[in-house]
């Protein structure tokens, strides 16, 4: 999915002269002052190189034929660099998968060996599969790694993405120690490197590893999971424990009594199995992000990211995401049949909760950003079932980023 949309707010009028000025038509005009692109991708994925059950060429493969313009392929610990060598097992699905990749990408790709009943595969490099499917302003990879540590057991990830080089995971005497010097790594990297790089908090009630209280101890994470299409990682949490949106929202009211930046929440995959479709596994196609950028480079996409220029879904598609004046203008994107839900949820200053503050019953709407809140997003829910879903989430949902009265305006 690639839209287009201008970004002005003039009169018919204004625009006239503006013309007259400029000497073009007015779809040239549009072109040349606002336009941007929306670009979707989906920033955590498992391949072959650790505990995913296919190879990275035709995961990338069915990305970009499923319309994705980005892909993180984020293994657990390991940069697809150097030589790796995987055993296909024997059950036949995954045999007749690999005669299937064999048959698609030739002998003079795949190298492998079979011994008897054994078959290993060597694995192709990024440097070696990523040319195959990159192509300017269609689809591009970014270099990613998901940094496994741990602490008393607790599993605790982070997505580190655009990497220069493999992080190797860094420990530490507590959850909120072992995450932030995680960070840090990454924010080390990025630094020494000059390069545009990001970090996020993947799932954290996985095996229930990370509280909200360890969540708002941290310094210098700017993104988290606020949807994860794996089935274990406990979306919605349970009687006792919060689920990801309402964490969210506690998280930065807790950022912004403390003067850091507001977090902003992404949806993603987490796939790791790529041969049968089911609400038990980890399946691709659950959760992605749509970004507006100039252009389809890594430096646009994470510079607009840490602008909260962006959308996490889990299936609905918008048209236009607007705030300028303290005014957040949402449309979705019309669909026979479909009906759209949009809930504006925010928090005034001294309160120490979210509240629905607006509900709208239709495809568009808005909400004015009173200098009285600390922040407002919106959350889009559709009439339409997501496929595939995990954890009974079974319509389809959005989630644009917060904002702050008197905030950089989006999508102008």
């Amino acid at each position: 999915m690639k839209t287009k949309f201008g970004g002005c707010r003039l009169s018919s009028l204004t625009w006239g002269f503006l013309l007259i000025f400029a000497g073009c038509s007015p779809q040239q005009s549009t072109r040349l002052i606002s336009e941007n692109n929306w670009y979707k991708g989906n920033l955590h994925t498992h391949s072959y190189w650790s505990d995913g059950d296919e190879f990275p060429e035709v995961i990338m493969k069915w990305y970009k034929d499923n319309g994705y313009q980005f892909v993180a392929l984020s293994d657990h610990n390991i940069f697809q660099e150097g030589e790796k060598w995987v055993s296909i097992r024997q059950d036949s699905m995954y045999r007749n998968a690999f005669q299937n990749y064999l048959n698609e990408y030739s002998d003079s790709w795949v190298i492998y060996e079979k011994e008897g009943e054994e078959l290993r595969v060597k694995l192709k490099t990024f440097d070696e599969y990523a040319p195959l499917y990159e192509e300017k302003e269609q689809f591009i990879m970014l270099p990613a790694e998901e940094i496994s540590a741990g602490y008393e057991g607790k599993p605790l990830h982070l997505n580190a993405t655009n990497i220069d080089q493999l992080i190797q995971p860094r420990e530490g005497g507590s959850v909120v120690e072992v995450l932030q010097n995680n960070i840090n790594a990454v924010l080390e990297q990025r630094q020494e490197s000059g390069k545009p790089m990001m970090v996020h908090i993947n799932h954290p009630n996985f095996r229930w590893a990370i509280t909200l209280e360890d969540m708002i101890r941290l310094k210098g994470e700017r993104f988290f999971e606020v949807y994860n299409g794996h089935p274990a990682v406990n979306n919605l949490g349970d009687s006792a424990r919060l689920g990801y949106e309402e964490m969210w929202d506690f998280i930065n009211i807790a950022y912004l009594e403390k003067g850091q930046p507001l977090l902003f929440g992404l949806a993603t995959d987490d796939s790791h199995s790529y041969h049968e479709q089911s609400s038990k596994l980890a399946n691709a196609g659950r959760g992605w992000v749509v970004v507006r950028a100039e252009e389809l480079t890594p430096g646009a996409l994470i510079g607009s990211l840490e602008k909260g220029d962006f959308y996490a879904s889990t299936g609905v598609e918008l048209e236009d995401v607007r705030y300028a004046d303290n005014l957040l203008s949402i449309r979705a994107k019309p669909k026979d049949g479909v009906t759209y839900t949009l809930q504006f949820i925010g928090c005034k200053t001294g309160e120490k909760e979210t509240t629905i503050l607006k509900t709208v019953s239709g495809n568009e709407g808005e909400f004015e950003v009173g200098e009285d809140f600390l922040f407002v997003r919106c959350k889009i829910i559709s009439s339409e079932a997501q496929e595939n879903p995990v954890e009974n989430m079974n319509n389809q949902q959005a989630w644009t980023q917060p904002v702050r009265p008197g905030g950089e305006p989006l999508g102008n």
